[in-house]
């Protein structure tokens, strides 16, 4: 059972997240220092050079040769599971929108593993729980941030494409706020109006060939899109051939990789700083992600392990891993490309607050449920 020394280890290596929330946070609300757009910059600092070498910094030290292949399995069934259910909803449901299935498979399914599952998977289950978090951080980072960073790419350029068509065939004061709306670096706007966008794009929906061609473009200017796949790379080779990265260039990549989840909270601070509450989603939504974080994602991997035929630790480790509150790599994406990031925003800080608790009430439970 955990204990309250194990407790404290938890919270040693939750407390720094804090600390750079809190300077973030001053740096705007109390000091003023940095203006609105530089806050932008700060985003665009973190999303294009920090959290990209911080993602090839721990993907590269992977053992690619040992991976827990039904972890990983039921890990991916889990998120289909996720992607099924918001499909059907999107479809069938009046209130169903694709942005809104977006941010709830990334508040159901990602995690912040690194910096609070590995100190607390260490606790409960040892270094065999570290191993496979890790490795389920490695395929998070390879296949499902990625493929988040495509649909939301995805949306962005469709939606610019039509702004830019409905301003070049009209002269409406209307149409040009459109643009603005969803023009380069993704501000965020009240009232839905992403949505309208949407649905008024039917008519001057751009050819897909088109839309694929730009979004493909983006993509490979974006170096989140490939940094995780070279550190894999780097790790296959690494570890085939036993050959180890030359310190300049491993020095060269930590120097900023180490400053990643750091500068990733600072800029969470300066978001949260700028909004007029402090739970800028307000009530129902916060509920509604915390529900979708701490529910809805551990039943989708009791299903995928249970039907990959996990047990005993494996099995918990693999409940417990999906309940890590919400990873701050959605929220920098979610931020930059202008999609819901208050939710996040609340979802990261809010969770991560009151995650503890509910981990070691499942890791409890897991005990007397599991066999």
């Amino acid at each position: 059972m955990i204990g309250w020394e194990d407790v404290f280890k938890v919270l040693s290596a939750m407390a720094p997240l804090y600390f750079a929330l809190v300077l973030g946070y001053g740096s705007v609300k109390w000091w003023k220092i940095f203006s609105t757009e530089q806050c932008d910059a700060i985003n665009k600092l973190v999303c294009y050079f920090t959290l990209p070498l911080f993602t090839f910094e721990f993907t590269s030290h992977i053992d690619p040769f040992h991976l827990n292949f039904p972890f990983i399995a039921a890990d991916a069934i889990s998120k289909l599971v996720i992607v099924l259910v918001l499909a059907f909803w999107a479809k069938c449901s009046s209130k169903g929108s694709y942005c809104w299935s977006i941010t709830s498979f990334s508040l159901s399914t990602l995690t912040n593993a690194l910096v609070i599952g590995v100190p607390l998977a260490k606790v409960m289950y040892g270094q065999m729980a570290v191993d496979l978090v890790v490795q389920g951080s490695v395929i998070q980072a390879i296949i499902w941030l990625t493929m988040l960073l495509f649909v939301l790419e995805l949306r962005r350029t469709g939606l610019n494409l039509v702004a830019s068509r409905e301003s070049s065939s009209s002269d409406d004061d209307g149409h040009g706020k459109a643009t603005q709306m969803v023009g380069e670096g993704g501000k965020d706007v009240e009232g839905g109006a992403m949505e309208v966008e949407e649905r008024r794009s039917n008519s001057h929906k751009p050819s897909f060939k088109l839309l694929m061609k730009k979004v493909w473009l983006k993509l490979v200017a974006n170096p989140n899109s490939y940094a995780c796949i070279i550190g894999l790379a780097w790790a296959f080779v690494a570890k085939r051939w036993h050959i180890e990265m030359p310190d300049i260039m491993e020095g060269s990549i930590l120097i900023m990789s180490k400053a990643g989840i750091g500068t990733a909270m600072f800029n969470m601070g300066i978001f949260m700083a700028l909004q007029e509450k402090l739970i800028a989603c307000g009530a129902t939504l916060t509920i509604i992600g915390m529900v979708l974080k701490f529910i809805a994602g551990p039943a989708a991997m009791a299903i995928g392990s249970i039907a990959m035929g996990l047990h005993g630790d494996v099995l918990r480790v693999a409940i417990i891993q999906a309940a890590v509150p919400q990873s701050i790599t959605s929220f920098i994406y979610a931020k930059e490309y202008g999609l819901h990031p208050e939710v996040f925003s609340t979802a990261v800080i809010f969770g991560a607050i009151i995650s503890l608790p509910i981990l070691v009430a499942y890791y409890a439970a897991l005990e007397f449920i599991v066999h």
